[in-house]
Protein backbone atom coordinates (compact mmCIF):
# COMPACT_ATOMS: atom_id res chain seq x y z
CA UNK A 1 0.00 0.00 0.00
CA UNK A 2 2.83 2.40 0.85
CA UNK A 3 4.48 1.77 -2.52
CA UNK A 4 1.25 2.77 -4.27
CA UNK A 5 1.13 6.02 -2.27
CA UNK A 6 4.73 6.78 -3.26
CA UNK A 7 3.94 6.10 -6.91
CA UNK A 8 0.84 8.31 -6.74
CA UNK A 9 2.85 11.14 -5.18
CA UNK A 10 5.59 10.74 -7.80
CA UNK A 11 3.04 10.92 -10.62
CA UNK A 12 1.31 13.92 -9.04
CA UNK A 13 4.64 15.71 -8.54
CA UNK A 14 5.70 15.06 -12.14
CA UNK A 15 2.41 16.47 -13.43
CA UNK A 16 2.64 19.51 -11.15
CA UNK A 17 6.23 20.25 -12.17
CA UNK A 18 5.41 19.81 -15.86
CA UNK A 19 2.50 22.26 -15.58
CA UNK A 20 4.68 24.67 -13.58
CA UNK A 21 7.42 24.70 -16.22
CA UNK A 22 4.96 25.04 -19.11
CA UNK A 23 3.24 27.93 -17.33
CA UNK A 24 6.53 29.65 -16.64
CA UNK A 25 7.68 29.26 -20.23
CA UNK A 26 4.35 30.56 -21.51
CA UNK A 27 4.07 33.61 -19.25
CA UNK A 28 7.72 34.65 -19.51
CA UNK A 29 7.78 33.92 -23.25
CA UNK A 30 4.69 36.08 -23.83
CA UNK A 31 6.23 38.88 -21.75
CA UNK A 32 9.53 38.79 -23.67
CA UNK A 33 7.85 38.53 -27.08
CA UNK A 34 5.59 41.42 -26.18
CA UNK A 35 8.58 43.44 -25.00
CA UNK A 36 10.61 42.90 -28.15
CA UNK A 37 7.83 42.87 -30.77
CA UNK A 38 4.97 45.04 -29.51
CA UNK A 39 5.79 47.44 -26.67
CA UNK A 40 8.92 47.97 -24.67
CA UNK A 41 8.48 47.10 -21.00
CA UNK A 42 11.04 47.27 -18.21
CA UNK A 43 13.29 44.24 -18.49
CA UNK A 44 15.10 45.34 -15.34
CA UNK A 45 11.92 45.11 -13.25
CA UNK A 46 11.01 41.81 -14.93
CA UNK A 47 14.42 40.33 -14.19
CA UNK A 48 14.63 41.54 -10.57
CA UNK A 49 11.05 40.61 -9.68
CA UNK A 50 11.27 37.23 -11.44
CA UNK A 51 14.31 36.09 -9.43
CA UNK A 52 12.20 34.97 -6.42
CA UNK A 53 9.86 33.12 -8.78
CA UNK A 54 12.75 31.37 -10.49
CA UNK A 55 14.29 30.45 -7.13
CA UNK A 56 10.96 29.03 -5.94
CA UNK A 57 10.63 27.01 -9.15
CA UNK A 58 14.17 25.68 -8.73
CA UNK A 59 13.49 24.72 -5.11
CA UNK A 60 10.23 22.97 -6.03
CA UNK A 61 12.02 21.14 -8.85
CA UNK A 62 14.84 19.93 -6.62
CA UNK A 63 12.64 18.84 -3.72
CA UNK A 64 9.62 17.56 -5.63
CA UNK A 65 11.10 15.75 -8.64
CA UNK A 66 10.91 11.95 -8.20
CA UNK A 67 14.09 9.98 -8.80
CA UNK A 68 14.29 6.63 -10.52
CA UNK A 69 16.95 3.94 -10.68
CA UNK A 70 18.58 4.34 -14.13
CA UNK A 71 19.00 0.60 -14.75
CA UNK A 72 15.70 -0.80 -13.47
CA UNK A 73 13.53 2.34 -13.80
CA UNK A 74 12.26 1.61 -10.27
CA UNK A 75 11.15 4.52 -8.11
CA UNK A 76 13.90 5.46 -5.65
CA UNK A 77 12.33 8.56 -4.10
CA UNK A 78 8.96 10.14 -4.77
CA UNK A 79 10.06 13.65 -3.77
CA UNK A 80 8.42 15.98 -1.30
CA UNK A 81 4.67 16.42 -1.52
CA UNK A 82 4.09 19.49 -3.69
CA UNK A 83 0.48 19.71 -2.51
CA UNK A 84 1.57 20.16 1.11
CA UNK A 85 0.47 23.28 2.98
CA UNK A 86 2.97 25.73 4.42
CA UNK A 87 6.18 26.79 2.71
CA UNK A 88 5.44 24.84 -0.47
CA UNK A 89 2.12 26.63 -0.77
CA UNK A 90 3.82 30.02 -0.27
CA UNK A 91 6.34 29.24 -3.00
CA UNK A 92 3.51 28.54 -5.45
CA UNK A 93 1.86 31.80 -4.36
CA UNK A 94 5.06 33.75 -5.14
CA UNK A 95 5.21 32.14 -8.58
CA UNK A 96 1.55 32.87 -9.38
CA UNK A 97 1.72 36.48 -8.21
CA UNK A 98 4.82 37.01 -10.36
CA UNK A 99 3.04 35.51 -13.36
CA UNK A 100 -0.03 37.69 -12.76
CA UNK A 101 2.16 40.79 -12.52
CA UNK A 102 4.00 39.89 -15.74
CA UNK A 103 0.71 39.38 -17.60
CA UNK A 104 -0.71 42.68 -16.27
CA UNK A 105 2.50 44.52 -17.23
CA UNK A 106 2.23 43.04 -20.72
CA UNK A 107 -1.36 44.24 -21.02
CA UNK A 108 -1.38 47.55 -19.14
CA UNK A 109 2.17 48.82 -18.67
CA UNK A 110 5.02 48.96 -16.18
CA UNK A 111 2.89 50.38 -13.34
CA UNK A 112 1.35 46.91 -12.93
CA UNK A 113 4.56 45.71 -11.26
CA UNK A 114 3.03 47.28 -8.14
CA UNK A 115 0.93 44.10 -7.86
CA UNK A 116 4.12 42.26 -6.93
CA UNK A 117 4.29 44.23 -3.66
CA UNK A 118 1.69 41.78 -2.36
CA UNK A 119 4.48 39.24 -1.81
CA UNK A 120 6.65 41.23 0.64
CA UNK A 121 3.55 42.78 2.25
CA UNK A 122 2.19 39.32 3.01
CA UNK A 123 5.60 38.31 4.36
CA UNK A 124 5.62 41.31 6.71
CA UNK A 125 2.06 40.46 7.81
CA UNK A 126 3.04 36.86 8.60
CA UNK A 127 6.24 38.04 10.28
CA UNK A 128 4.36 40.34 12.64
CA UNK A 129 1.98 37.49 13.42
CA UNK A 130 4.89 35.23 14.28
CA UNK A 131 6.55 37.95 16.36
CA UNK A 132 3.30 38.50 18.26
CA UNK A 133 3.02 34.77 18.91
CA UNK A 134 6.65 34.63 20.03
CA UNK A 135 6.16 37.59 22.37
CA UNK A 136 3.07 36.04 23.91
CA UNK A 137 4.91 32.74 24.38
CA UNK A 138 7.85 34.54 25.93
CA UNK A 139 5.45 36.52 28.10
CA UNK A 140 3.77 33.36 29.31
CA UNK A 141 7.11 31.77 30.04
CA UNK A 142 8.14 34.84 32.01
CA UNK A 143 4.82 34.90 33.88
CA UNK A 144 5.26 31.28 34.93
CA UNK A 145 8.65 32.00 36.45
CA UNK A 146 7.42 35.18 38.12
CA UNK A 147 4.30 33.42 39.31
CA UNK A 148 6.39 30.72 41.01
CA UNK A 149 8.31 33.35 42.98
CA UNK A 150 5.15 35.14 44.02
CA UNK A 151 3.07 32.05 44.82
CA UNK A 152 2.43 33.09 48.41
CA UNK A 153 2.25 36.83 47.72
CA UNK A 154 -1.50 37.14 47.26
CA UNK A 155 -4.79 35.53 46.42
CA UNK A 156 -4.37 36.14 42.63
CA UNK A 157 -1.01 34.41 42.41
CA UNK A 158 -0.61 31.43 40.10
CA UNK A 159 0.15 28.27 42.12
CA UNK A 160 3.34 26.43 41.24
CA UNK A 161 3.37 22.80 40.13
CA UNK A 162 1.92 20.69 37.39
CA UNK A 163 -1.62 20.74 36.05
CA UNK A 164 -3.03 18.29 38.62
CA UNK A 165 -1.60 20.31 41.48
CA UNK A 166 -3.01 23.55 40.08
CA UNK A 167 -6.45 21.98 39.66
CA UNK A 168 -6.38 20.63 43.19
CA UNK A 169 -5.41 24.09 44.53
CA UNK A 170 -8.29 25.81 42.71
Amino acid sequence: MAQKARKDRAKSNETTLKNLHIGSLTVNGIFLLSHFLVRSRSLLFWFILSIPSFLCQYTLEKTGRPSYDPSTKALKASGEDLAAPGLTEYMFDVIWVTWAAAILVTLFGNWAWILWTIVPAYGVYKGFGLMGAAKSMAGLGGMGAAGGDAAGAGAGAVPAGNRKQRRAAA
